[in-house]
């Protein structure tokens, strides 16, 4: 995946941090984002493909506990190449919102969502006060449910 016709980003995490709140998610911030989030789908796609490469090139396995050891570290591994793919199009769900200079901005307020949380989360849609309340609202539906 390419960097969107882009530079690569010359600030820091630290710099990016730093920067007052007048600054938020102006063109260097962005340029920022959008090769961390190019770096991220990189990295994913090639942690996928060599999860799937360790998958299918099983030991050979003569010991029935040894097999059976394989076969639960193989179903651990193919939860995570299934975590890891669904995180993909949420990366390029966050480069469009990038490209329409939506991204870092609630999706339900508009509120910003803050540096903080999109470098711990760079696919957040929601601020964290959003996402706490529905997190909240989810976990009542489901306990309800099971009254």
């Amino acid at each position: 995946m390419q960097a969107l016709n882009s530079k690569p980003s010359t600030l820091t995490t630290e710099q990016i941090l730093a920067a007052p709140e007048s600054d938020y998610m102006n063109a260097e911030q962005l340029a920022f984002f959008r090769q961390y989030l190019v770096e991220l789908h990189d990295s994913t796609r090639a942690r996928i493909r060599d999860t799937k490469a360790q998958i299918m090139d099983p030991p050979e396995l003569v010991d029935l506990s040894d097999r059976a050891s394989w076969e639960e570290q193989c179903m651990i591994l193919m939860r995570i190449v299934d975590r890891e793919q669904k995180l993909l199009p949420k990366i390029q769900q966050a480069l469009e919102r990038i490209r329409l200079n939506e991204y870092g901005y609630c999706q339900e307020t508009g509120e910003p969502i803050g540096i903080a949380r999109l470098l711990a989360r760079p696919t957040a849609e929601l601020c964290a006060d959003v996402k706490l309340c529905s997190e909240l609202k989810e976990h009542m539906y489901v306990k309800d449910r099971d009254v």
